[in-house]
């Protein structure tokens, strides 16, 4: 047994010699970059109108002597939309911002209807009167969370239906 102890003793101790050093690596050339060309991808096209993004601005409302307004925009600038209540009248008045005021038709689309109006040039924009009774009105505030005004003279307004829109309606019904 005497014997078998050294024999194993430097058999363990080959495994201690440290390794060599490694091979040397061949020099490899770093890879070439070939520029590409920029190809913007274009935006992908919106399918619903629910999904448009919000014209910038917020609904303010004010009484007036004959009735109440509510108008929309970005405050300190001209308003880009407005209810107007004609008590007297019963009607209200929808007007919107253009810049080539001019005799045309104009889309409302909510989510319940969609609805095309005629519009008369007025001061700072185009408009039409409804009666305060119209359903329009009705679909316009309850939309679900907007409404769209889409045409020639104005454009599209993407516009939040918010409570001013129906206090407005509300204020011609009484």
């Amino acid at each position: 047994m005497r014997i078998l102890f050294p024999l194993a003793a430097l058999v363990l101790m080959a495994g201690c010699v440290p390794p060599g050093a490694p091979p040397a690596a061949e020099e490899v050339p770093p890879p070439t970059l070939r520029p590409v060309p920029f190809r913007p991808t274009p935006a992908a096209p919106i399918a619903d109108w629910r999904d448009l993004p919000r014209t910038p601005g917020d609904w303010q409302y004010r009484g007036l002597g004959g009735g109440s307004a509510a108008t929309y925009g970005v405050r300190g600038a001209a308003p880009l939309a407005t209810l107007t209540c004609d008590r007297a009248a019963g009607q209200v008045t929808l007007s919107f911002a253009s810049l080539r005021p001019a005799a045309g038709t104009v889309t409302v689309r909510t989510t319940s209807t969609q609805r095309t109006l005629k519009v008369q040039p007025m001061a700072g924009g185009v408009g039409v009167a409804l009666p305060a009774s119209d359903r329009l009105l009705d679909a316009i505030g309850f939309s679900r969370g907007r409404f769209v005004v889409e045409g020639a003279p104005v454009g599209r307004l993407v516009l939040p239906a918010w409570a001013e829109v129906l206090r407005v309606t509300e204020d011609c019904r009484r």
